[in-house]
């Protein structure tokens, strides 16, 4: 197989949340210990940071990702979903893993996978760990991908564990309450090892006390203490708390493990950290003016608030916004986010999971939300694009998978 060959294998044999929803979530270890075991544990091998969390942990781990690199390490970086290219959810210093490498571990390890009916998620994780190893990283940034005590990144012991806050989303696996979700993520403190709590929530604090408490884990909240606004690519208000995580993570690692990370890598790591990384969607401009045009992906509510905010804080005269979801999504709670004064452009994703577009325009009409409504997210945002002025502001979003279609 080819590397396309390879990714159709992968796409189509192996259950893939991000896709199919509930009926791709496994909710053990057992195998992503099996696959690792049967590797001889490469990530054993190597040090990792382990980052979590409902909002951020996307930005989160790509900042630390950048600043240790800033400061000289050879760092690791694994993220999911991808949006253009599988290789993104890979890479050792803001380089992709490269494509023979994806092939020939699919192609050497391809009985082993199917034997144990690997879903996607478990061969990304245990693929990324070899590359890791080969690549004789010094460091890997380990981005959780759902929930946390159940996730198989989960068998990692790191230098540090980062959860960078609590909202409710997948909410049919985590549970349906920020107390429940935060039980969940707080499955990443593990015992001895310093945690990183993003923001102080007054539900979830308990929670994540009695949690580091019961492993002796110091814990130390970021909101807590006071941070400069650091200039960075990302750009977004919302990154100030992502950007304040960050430095405290830092500061961290440097007073409680071998880590040496000076301030200058503290401050040209976040400044940079596009460019070391490579990092795409998160308040992106994708045209300047006539019209301006910005993407993100943020998704549920908690990301949407932020994503909404920094929406009002941009000048325009006419708002337009195209817009796709999951079909799993909680509308009742995300689409009185948006407003009403907009004007909108439904569309579906193109994966199986995603919701139709007239489902989507019939259930914005109870919010007040008025458009049309589009086959695909390339014809709304060209519709869009026709009716917009050179004043105006076209906002793309609502799923990362529409995100996807248009960067």
């Amino acid at each position: 197989m080819n590397y396309q060959q390879t990714l159709q294998y992968m796409f189509e044999r192996l259950p893939m949340f991000q896709r199919q929803g509930a009926s791709a979530f496994k909710k053990d270890l057992g195998n992503i210990t099996k696959l690792c075991d049967y590797l001889n544990n490469p990530q054993n091998t190597f040090k990792s940071i382990h980052v979590g969390g409902t909002n951020g942990k996307g930005s989160t781990s790509h900042m630390l990702a950048s600043v240790l690199q800033e400061a000289g390490y050879k760092v690791g970086l694994h993220t999911s979903p991808h949006l253009k290219d599988f290789r993104e959810r890979i890479r050792v210093n803001g380089e992709m893993a490269e494509e023979n490498f994806v092939v020939e571990f699919v192609k050497a390890h391809k009985a082993f996978i199917e034997a144990h009916q690997l879903s996607f998620f478990e061969l990304t994780v245990g693929m990324a760990f070899e590359y890791f190893k080969i690549q004789q990283v010094d460091v890997a940034i380990i981005e959780v991908g759902l929930g946390g005590r159940l996730d198989s990144t989960n068998i990692i012991t790191p230098e540090l564990s980062v959860i960078t806050n609590i909202g409710l989303d997948h909410t049919a696996f985590l549970g349906d309450t920020l107390k429940a979700i935060a039980g969940e993520k707080a499955g990443i403190i593990k015992p001895n090892i310093p945690v990183v709590i993003g923001e102080r929530q007054e539900e979830t604090t308990e929670v994540f006390e009695t949690a580091a408490k019961k492993n002796h884990a110091p814990i130390v909240f970021a909101s807590d203490n006071q941070f400069p606004d650091l200039e960075s690519e990302l750009k977004g208000s919302y990154q100030l708390k992502n950007k304040a995580t960050v430095q405290q993570a830092i500061r961290v690692l440097n007073q409680k493990t071998d880590f040496e990370i000076p301030e200058a890598a503290l401050i040209s790591g976040i400044k940079n950290v596009i460019r070391n990384t490579g990092l795409l969607g998160r308040w992106q401009i994708i045209q300047e003016s006539n019209p301006k045009i910005v993407c993100d992906t943020g998704h549920n509510k908690e990301g949407l608030t932020y994503v909404m905010r920094q929406l009002k804080e941009e000048q325009y005269k006419q708002l337009h916004i195209v817009l796709g979801v999951v079909s799993d999504k909680d509308l009742n709670s995300v689409l009185p986010l948006f407003p009403e004064d907009a004007v909108y452009y439904f569309s579906k994703p193109d994966v199986p999971r995603g919701l139709s577009e007239e489902d989507l325009q019939q259930k914005a009409l109870h919010f007040g939300l008025h458009g049309k409504n589009f086959k695909k997210i390339s014809q709304a945002l060209n519709a869009a694009k026709k009716a917009s002025d050179p004043e105006d502001l076209i906002f793309v979003g609502g799923s990362t998978f529409v995100v996807a279609e248009i960067i």
